[in-house]
């Protein structure tokens, strides 16, 4: 969120919170990129906050609603006040229950497997109108192809990000496997240690495609412990995954701290991926 903004965001959050009941006049941020997050106390509340203009806060409400109702791994909806979205001063505002992280704050592969597994469980259940998971492959293939948002990207990094994202979406696409509804984006930025178990958070994100694509953005470790796996599918779309989130790095609007730096780093290992030369490629937290 824009430095300028924050202010009244974390005002609309209190404001909001004070009207429903619950007392709040301490707020601590806890993560800020194209949303607010904030700790609200001492009624310990986790309230988002987002620019008006985001309309997928409803969404993410009333899928958390059912998700949890099915019993899926996800963090819910404040149960202190009603489960709704709330605008003001230009800002949607949802409340949610705050969680306190709980040791070790790194959630062991085969319990982050595990969680991801009940998920993926619950949202096949699930009939929810979601985007294609193409949809946004293309929209960081449209991004290198395009000069203007890109100018810092040399040609044959253009033309490497370029064939890797054409030429492993198709094979996604006919060796992924049944597509259904995903998270979209269950890296380790998206889910809760917790005294109940791993809680997956900041659902915006889902789409509909197979369940690889979901395990990419997860540690390589992960994918040891999913079951039913093609290793092989696997390793590409980690790779994909990389070659989306590089590519954001070199949006000239982007915001993500050191995100040159990190785009020629990811470079470097995706062209040693295409060459056959080793290297990890799980990209771990890199939201646009």
């Amino acid at each position: 969120m824009q430095a300028p903004e924050v202010p009244r965001a974390v005002a609309a959050a209190l404001s909001i919170a004070s009207s429903l009941g619950l007392a709040a006049d301490d707020p601590v941020v806890l993560h800020d990129s194209n949303k607010l997050t904030l700790r609200l106390l001492p009624c310990d509340v986790l309230a988002r906050v987002a620019p008006a203009a985001d309309q997928v806060a409803r969404f993410e409400v009333d899928l958390a609603q059912r998700l949890v109702a099915s019993g899926c791994p996800v963090a819910a909806p404040e149960p202190r006040v009603e489960p709704r979205v709330h605008e003001r001063d230009g800002f949607v505002v949802t409340l949610w229950t705050y969680h306190a992280p709980v040791p070790p704050r790194e959630v062991a592969p085969a319990d982050y497997a595990g969680a991801l597994e009940r998920l993926h469980a619950g949202m096949r259940a699930l009939e929810v109108p979601a985007p294609h998971w193409t949809d946004r492959v293309e929209r960081a293939r449209r991004l290198v192809a395009d000069h203007d948002r890109t100018p810092a990207l040399a040609d044959a990094d253009r033309e490497l990000l370029g064939d890797t994202l054409r030429s492993l979406a198709r094979v996604i696409g006919e060796r992924g496997g049944t597509e259904q509804l995903l998270h979209g984006e269950p890296h380790p930025g998206n889910v809760l240690g917790t005294k109940n178990g791993p809680l997956f958070i900041d659902l915006e994100t889902c789409c509909r495609g197979p369940v690889v694509f979901d395990l990419a953005h997860a540690p390589e470790e992960v994918g040891e412990h999913y079951p039913g796996v093609d290793r092989d599918v696997l390793r590409a779309c980690r790779i994909l995954v990389l070659a989306m989130i590089t590519a954001w790095r070199w949006d000239r609007g982007d915001q993500l701290p050191d995100g040159l730096r990190l785009g020629r780093e990811w470079l470097g290992r995706i062209r040693a991926a295409r060459e056959g030369e080793g290297g990890t490629c799980s990209p771990g937290p890199g939201k646009k």
